[in-house]
């Protein structure tokens, strides 16, 4: 009978395979591998060598505090590989002479987490021998393919991955600031502290094997980071603070990094700290997400609407003085706020929204009983898909809600004003591996009023014209395929051709003086009939009319008059020029008549 192979050692290959995962920032001694690619290990036998076909050896991959098989929180297959009895995958490398070097992949869909690996050996009529051959981290993986989080661009991917730093943008629209912010998503004990973030939730409190099951997911982490990100539920991970005394905490504005924040927290037994702002919760996500290896960015919008009821209208009330009601205030419009965009497959929404998501962690309003927002599709946002998952007319009213302005007077409201283009202005993230500001408002909206160039000819409108020189122009749009109509309209008061008029020389009473007028025809077409008429008080004696005729399509003409002015002090010259075309082009000079 062959005796029972026996492990003496286990080499998780941990520095080798760190850089192949794309993990060796975070760590060279611990493992951390990424879902859907493959490892290897090495088992070091202390009596023979593997035997194939004799030596039955069976791994076994355990997540969270209850694993099960039919959760997907535990996982036994064999190295001989029996198609379809699981998703993960051992293959056999290389024999040594007491060596066995394996090949383990988890399946891209995994729940990420802590992982402890064992393995079961029974030799042929031998006991099954049980080994613990160490722990393990896996993490989301934007590099495979088969991966919800899968982002093809390499550039994309070292930016909202493995780039650990950052700018936020702040300010207002009219001037935009970025603020520089350390991310280290790979320093020491981070990966520890967003694991620790997981379990400390209120879905792991309440039912830590559906919670552990469900990490598979980037839609469902994605949310519960939102949640513990603040503390408005839980032992979160930040309190919010928007008044003007933070002497028992941390003014948000003094922050720099994450990794203070998250060290802290950690380091109090995961008590809240005091405090932060929009900025400082979407830097803080990030910094986790990207650490369990979900592609994200921070994102900086201005004039953000906060609609609390739902209608996508940002209401305010005012008295008929003017002053605004406070009492009645619950919608707002902020300077700027900060959230998140996550990438990520949706395969709980209809095809064609997967992508970019919108998470925020700054606690304004509950979803499904908690604080926390999204994620919601972008693409969703831009098309109003207010309806789809999650808190999508939330998101929506933040770039696109209107502006509605009423008054409040006996008892009524009567509305004043409503704007449609006040909320969601310059969309803001840092570009890919370049330090310069990338504008992406053309993601979350269509352009407010899209511009379609219309030429209207003199000759379409001449006829028409009045003699305040006012066109009105309507345009009539519709929709494709739906039996709504727009009707904008505009009235445009017309421009006059300038008429310039300059004095050559010093004016002097009784001296000769040369005075030359300077006018053009901006029209396409010929003009005809122009007669110029000069008159000033003090310098022309009686009113200069002067016959040109015919101006060119374009032409620039000039007209010199000689006159002896006969009064001092200051005077004025007046021109007029008429035409078949146009009428009452005027013009004037002033100019001071010595002695």
């Amino acid at each position: 009978m062959a005796e029972g192979l026996e492990v003496a050692l286990t080499d998780l290959q941990s520095s080798w395979n760190n850089v192949q995962h794309h993990t060796d920032e975070i760590s060279s001694s611990r493992l951390l591998v990424r879902r859907g690619q493959a490892f290897n290990i090495t088992l070091y036998s202390r009596n023979r060598a593997f035997q194939p076909g004799l030596d039955n050896i069976i791994f076994v991959t355990e997540t969270g505090p209850l694993p099960d098989l039919s959760k997907g929180t535990r996982a036994v297959f064999s190295l001989e590989g029996h198609p379809g009895s699981s998703p993960w995958i051992a293959s056999l490398q290389t024999i040594g002479a007491n060596s066995l070097e394996v090949s383990l992949c988890a399946p891209p869909m995994a729940a990420v987490g802590r992982y402890l690996l064992k393995v079961h050996i029974k030799s042929l009529q031998g006991p099954v021998t049980a080994y613990k051959l160490g722990e393990f981290i896996l993490l989301f993986n934007p590099w495979c393919p088969e991966d919800a989080v899968y982002l093809e661009s390499e550039p994309q991917r070292q930016e909202y991955v493995m780039n650990d730093y950052g700018f936020i943008y702040q300010g207002n629209k009219n001037w935009i600031r970025p603020c520089p912010w350390n991310y280290g998503q790979f320093e020491e004990n981070i990966i520890d502290i967003c694991l620790e973030l997981l379990d400390k939730s209120l879905n792991f409190q309440i039912d830590p094997a559906t919670d552990c099951a469900l990490r598979g997911s980037p839609v469902y982490i994605s949310r519960v980071v939102s949640a513990m990100i603040n503390s408005n539920d839980d032992n979160g991970v930040l309190n919010g603070n928007w008044g003007e005394n933070y002497s028992d905490g941390t003014n948000p504005t003094e922050w720099m990094g994450s990794v203070a924040i998250l060290k802290q927290w950690h380091a109090t037994g995961c008590q809240p700290v005091r405090y932060g702002q929009c900025w400082v919760f979407a830097a803080v996500t990030c910094t986790v997400m990207r650490c369990l290896g979900i592609p994200t960015r921070v994102i900086t919008n201005f004039n953000s609407g906060h609609d609390t009821d739902g209608n996508l209208i940002i209401d305010e009330y005012y008295d008929n003085t003017g002053r605004i009601l406070e009492n009645k205030k619950k919608d707002s419009v902020w300077n700027f706020h900060v959230w998140n965009e996550c990438w990520m497959a949706r395969n709980d929404l209809p095809p064609g929204f997967g992508g970019w998501q919108v998470l925020d962690a700054t606690p304004q309003e509950t979803s499904n009983g908690l604080y926390c927002c999204g994620p919601a599709s972008v693409r969703a946002i831009k098309e109003g898909e207010v309806d789809l998952n999650y808190d999508t007319a939330f998101a929506f009213s933040m770039v696109n809600a209107d502006c509605m302005a009423w008054l409040v007077f006996g008892g009524k409201e009567q509305k004043l004003h409503q704007d449609t283009s006040t909320v969601g202005n310059f969309i803001s993230t840092k570009s890919i591996q370049s330090d310069e500001r990338d504008d992406i408002t053309e993601n979350y909206k269509y352009r407010e009023a899209k511009t379609y160039p219309c030429k209207i000819t003199y000759s379409q409108y001449s006829q028409y014209l009045s003699t305040d020189k006012l066109i009105r122009i309507s345009a009539l749009g519709e929709e494709k395929n739906s039996p709504e109509k727009i009707l904008v309209k505009k009235i445009i008061t017309l421009a006059y051709p300038s008429i310039v008029i300059n004095v050559l020389g010093a004016a002097i009473v009784n001296q000769p003086l040369s005075i030359q007028v300077v006018f053009s025809n901006p029209l396409s077409e010929q003009v005809e009939d122009c007669v110029l008429t000069v008159e000033g008080s003090g310098l022309f004696r009686r009113q200069q009319r002067v016959l040109i005729g015919v101006l060119k399509p374009h032409h620039r003409a000039s007209l010199t008059l000689e006159t002896i002015p006969f009064k001092s002090g200051q005077r004025q010259i007046q021109a007029n020029l008429r035409s078949n075309k146009f009428k009452d082009i005027k013009g004037y000079t002033n100019v001071y008549i010595g002695l």
